[in-house]
């Protein structure tokens, strides 16, 4: 029995419904455990409280959190200053909203512990923060504001809630409005903020291209390898020998294809699919990263760090060298290279997976097609390009044939798709935007989905099977109040979504009742409010399944070159195929590396969809400040109590604000997302049609400002008076310079006093 096993015993022990608070003699008697685990018992107990896991009273008893009315998970902080607690126990409790005077200290995406006390109307549920466990905002980016003697950081994230102290020996040199790096010093306590020093100043504000590289440090990307990982990776050889096909069987004489973007360089994936009777052989080869990629090597240890590659607007930042991920392991046409393979046997009719076979190839591509080129092909029957690639027509045709099956077959097990339209920003040589264009979805992009998915699903219940810890991509079921939101949505549609109070609800439900809005104008923002009530799929090794597929197994195993867990799915694979059957001390050395792989994963994922997300939508705004004063029409995407949002043809989403609709005093009606003219009774709808003019763009908060169409000069003044004030009124809130405008008179002493106890809180893409 090792430490592991202590702690798995502890919290056996710990989860029957019989236990209450014991002390730890007590435990080590109950349970039992060893007097030679003692040394273990100890230490085990003090990391469980450590993280959380269970909870030392003002008696020296022990218990679980959820049974003492607390909950521990990550915290999510609006710029509005309040928050929620995501709970770590996979969807058993909902989301714990958390008010502003009750964060005490807690910081955006902090690991914390929460009491929890029956909400507002008493249903949904309340808490107070009473732990920060693990903080997760080591560094800070924003603009510096000096006052005197002392200064302070206002974040680029109005998530963060708060300024960052700096004392004048903390300045290194940084002057007023430069973009910095703040590395915190001491976190903050109560009503005290935090304190930090300057390490790095990226710019001053207006420098081009500084936005981008602030939403880089932000999220805490990298820009650049290491030279020891460049020089690492120059080592490998720029083609495969002899010598690494030993063993591997041979599929260069097979017809196989990529299927990406125009401009892609790192591909990963080839697929080729071959009737046979009334069955489709489907085949699924992916780039051999692990061949490459040694376990902790540099190279390695890098990718864990990174966990992703991430695709900003301007640039790509790659988790692997450009060696590796547009040389060796990129499937390029016409070049030998070595593969990891899932031939499948599908069932013709009902799009069954009837067998299937994994195994190490090395493989040649035929060749490098885009999705405009399949689409063009498949969909539009362009005969030129049916000539100029005569070879794979046919074959081209059964990808076609094979993908409905497939997708027939996910749609009546209940997966949920959302056809949610997506907007990429052309830029030119200087990088600034000069159209935004809808990316088109098709039959190409769907033969690919598909055969991924069915390739991942048959890695994922195949591993599964043989019992083997695995990584496992996992999307728990929603919340019940979320479900409960989104049924009230759909009722206003005159739209059914049945709930039990018995059992969690099913994929297939969702399903079938968004399918309800199918040719209905506010499909897509139904289909939007439907996918924000989902949970984020994450990594982890317990298989929970995947809701939004109605998937029971599921994995990622078709992206190595720009998925850390995907490489380590391939790890997995050859380490099974050289010893079927794990022995016990391989467990026990394997669990806990890969929780920790996939913790870290799930972290650095939506740190690249938060920056991806975030360059987008700066790359929008620079592209709406050419167009203030012009009109558009716009669709009412959100409904609030201080407006409502507005989208674009174009993608562009900003806000009409409250005070703008000068006709009426108008009332938020939350439950069916209007707001109503107290006099007049006009209705402002989710999905209604409006005629808008762009009045106001601010770059530094990515945000975009519109009023109704044909309001005069005069009101439009007002309007951005306005809207200026409260921009201004909510960074004098935040800024040193502008709260403790007294503190040149009243010295260091005094700005110190007011940093102690005057500080004020903050301001009131499908990845399956």
């Amino acid at each position: 029995m090792n430490l592991n096993d202590v702690k798995t015993k502890i919290m056996d022990f710990m989860q029957g419904q019989t236990y209450a608070p014991l002390d730890a003699e007590t435990l080590i008697l109950q349970i039992p455990i060893p007097g030679e685990m003692l040394k273990e018992f100890w230490q085990s107990i003090k990391e469980l409280e450590n993280n959380g896991n269970i909870v030392k009273t003002h008696f020296n008893t022990y218990g679980l959190p959820e049974k003492m009315g607390l909950v521990v998970g990550r915290f999510q902080l609006t710029s509005k200053g309040f928050g929620f607690v995501i709970p770590d126990n996979k969807g058993e409790k909902p989301d714990v909203f958390v008010p502003p005077n009750a964060l005490n200290g807690a910081m955006n995406n902090d690991r914390i512990m929460a009491r929890v006390s029956v909400g507002r109307g008493g249903l949904k549920p309340e808490g107070e923060v009473i732990r920060i466990i693990t903080h997760a905002n080591a560094r800070i980016v924003g603009t510096f504001v000096p006052s005197g003697e002392f200064g302070f950081v206002v974040p680029d994230d109005k998530r963060i809630g708060q300024d960052i102290y700096v004392a004048a020996k903390n300045f290194n040199g940084v002057k007023a409005n430069q973009k910095v790096v703040a590395e915190i010093i001491t976190w903050p306590e109560g009503r005290r903020n935090a304190e930090g020093r300057v390490v790095e100043i990226l710019g001053t504000v207006g420098d081009v291209g500084l936005e981008i590289i602030s939403i880089i440090k932000q999220n805490d990307l990298p820009l650049e390898f290491p030279e020891k990982v460049l020089a690492a990776a120059s080592k490998i050889p720029k083609e495969i020998k002899q010598t690494d096909i030993k063993g591997r069987r041979d599929k260069r004489n097979y017809s196989l294809v990529t299927v990406d973007g125009e401009d892609a360089k790192d591909l990963d994936d080839a697929v080729y699919v071959e009737k046979q009777g009334n069955d489709f052989l489907l085949g699924v080869y992916i780039a051999d990263v692990s061949s490459y990629v040694q376990e902790d090597s540099i190279i390695d240890k890098e990718a864990h760090e990174r966990g992703t590659s991430v695709y900003l607007v301007d640039r790509v930042l790659p988790m692997l060298p450009e060696k590796l991920s547009n040389g060796i392991c990129s499937l390029n046409a016409g070049e030998d290279r070595l593969a990891m393979s899932c031939e499948m046997i599908v069932d013709g009719t009902t799009g069954m997976i009837k067998s299937y076979e994994i195994f190490p190839a090395v493989i040649k591509v035929l060749h490098r097609l885009s999705y405009t080129i399949v689409r063009e092909i498949v969909a539009n029957d362009n005969v030129e390009l049916k000539d100029k690639y005569a070879d794979i027509v046919p074959m081209l045709k059964n990808m076609e044939t094979l993908c409905k099956i497939l997708r027939a077959k996910r749609t009546k097990r209940g997966a949920i798709d959302f056809d949610l339209p997506e907007q990429k920003v052309i830029l030119d040589a200087q990088k600034k935007p000069i159209e935004i264009v809808q990316r088109v979805r098709s039959i190409a992009e769907s033969i690919v989905e598909e055969f991924m998915l069915a390739a991942n699903e048959t890695v994922a219940e195949h591993m599964n099977k043989q019992k083997w810890p695995f990584v496992y991509r996992v999307h728990d079921v929603p919340n019940e109040s979320k479900m409960v939101d989104l049924a009230k949505l759909l009722h206003n549609f005159a739209i059914n979504l049945p709930l039990s109070t018995d059992e969690d609800i099913k994929p297939l439900v969702v399903q079938q009742a968004l399918a309800q809005m199918e040719g209905r104008p506010e499909k897509k923002l139904v289909e939007t409010v439907a996918l924000r009530s989902l949970k984020q799929a994450v990594y982890q090794t317990d298989n929970i399944g995947h809701f939004g597929l109605a998937a029971k197994y599921y994995t990622h195993f078709t992206s190595p070159i720009r998925r850390y867990p995907d490489l380590i799915v391939h790890r997995l694979l050859r380490a099974w195929m050289l010893n079927p059957k794990l022995q016990d001390k391989q467990r026990e050395i394997l669990e806990p590396k890969l929780d920790e792989i996939c913790q870290n994963s799930s972290v650095r994922e939506r740190a690249a969809a938060e920056a991806e997300r975030a360059t987008v939508d700066l790359k929008k705004a620079e592209y709406m400040v050419g167009l203030i004063g012009e009109e558009f029409d716009g669709t009412i995407s959100g409904v609030t109590a201080f407006g409502m949002f507005i989208e674009l043809e174009n993608g562009v989403e900003g806000l009409i604000h409250i005070s703008s609709l000068t006709d009426d005093y108008y009332e938020f009606v939350e439950e069916q997302y209007h707001l109503i003219g107290e006099h007049l009774k006009k209705i402002y709808r989710l999905g209604d049609k409006v005629r808008v003019e762009v009045l106001q763009v601010s770059i530094a908060d990515r945000a975009v400002d519109f009023i109704l169409a044909g309001a005069n000069a005069s009101t439009r003044d007002h309007l951005k008076a306005q809207i200026d004030y409260r921009r201004e009124s909510g960074e004098k809130k935040r800024s040193g310079g502008a709260y403790f405008s007294k503190g040149k008179k009243q010295g260091k002493d005094a700005g110190k006093t007011a940093h102690k106890k005057d500080g004020k809180k903050g301001k009131s893409k499908k990845r399956r």
